[in-house]
């Protein structure tokens, strides 16, 4: 049961940290307001590393900025290992 709970957690922050990668790549591409840096990396943070890194290719956004090419992968082995390490 509680593995259940954080996998559908991580589910859907996936997919509000892909959906708002999406977003910010529109609004780069027609000049609107822009999701700050901050925000990406605080969703992957929160859960939604695989879904940011899965937006980052699928959109082509923020592929030429080491620090999402480096940063989101070491929060996903980071995220990954914390949960093999709790749900031993």
């Amino acid at each position: 049961m509680e593995l259940k709970i954080i996998l559908g957690y991580i589910l859907v922050m996936s997919v509000v940290a892909f959906i708002v990668c999406g977003i910010d790549k529109f609004a780069a591409q027609h000049q609107k307001r822009r999701v700050p840096e901050k925000v990406l990396f605080l969703l992957s943070a929160l859960g939604g590393s695989v879904g940011m890194y899965l937006g980052m290719f699928t959109f082509r956004h923020k592929t030429k900025h080491w620090y999402f090419v480096i940063g989101i992968p070491a929060i996903i082995l980071l995220q990954a290992g914390l949960l093999l390490y709790f749900l031993r």
